[in-house]
């Protein structure tokens, strides 16, 4: 099996997002960086709040810009982490990114490079849509 490539302009993006985050109570810092439908790349930092519930992770405040940009489908997402493996969704966002973008492609990256690659659908396999 050869080694998954993540598309070297979403984890520039990512990575350069991932220093804006505001993560005060954790200390665990994600970028998170989509392409939209148009092509468009759009990025999003994780933002904590004292009032955790309020907390916004990196692929919710990517698809959040997205929106608010007019944009309503993305193809790929990647996310960006200083962790040991790749950080996987939680489990809010992997509801949003279903919304938005069910056979979307996901990139999961560490600062070592480790990739992992999924679809949207595999990390939420039986997600519900209104």
């Amino acid at each position: 099996m050869s080694p998954v490539v993540p598309p070297g302009d979403l984890l520039a993006a990512a990575k350069r997002v991932r220093k804006n985050a505001y993560a005060p109570y954790s200390n665990f810092q994600v970028g998170a960086a989509l392409r939209t439908a148009e092509g468009i790349i759009i990025a999003g930092a994780n933002v904590e709040n004292a009032s955790f519930g309020l907390s916004r992770c990196a692929e919710q405040s990517a698809v959040q810009a997205m929106i608010s940009q007019g944009e309503r489908s993305f193809g790929e997402l990647l996310v960006y982490t200083e962790a040991p493996s790749p950080a996987t969704p939680c489990g809010a966002c992997r509801q949003i990114l279903l919304e938005f973008a069910p056979t979307a492609t996901l990139y999961l990256v560490n600062h070592q490079g480790l990739t992992e690659r999924f679809l949207v659908t595999d990390l939420l396999p039986h997600g519900f849509t209104l």
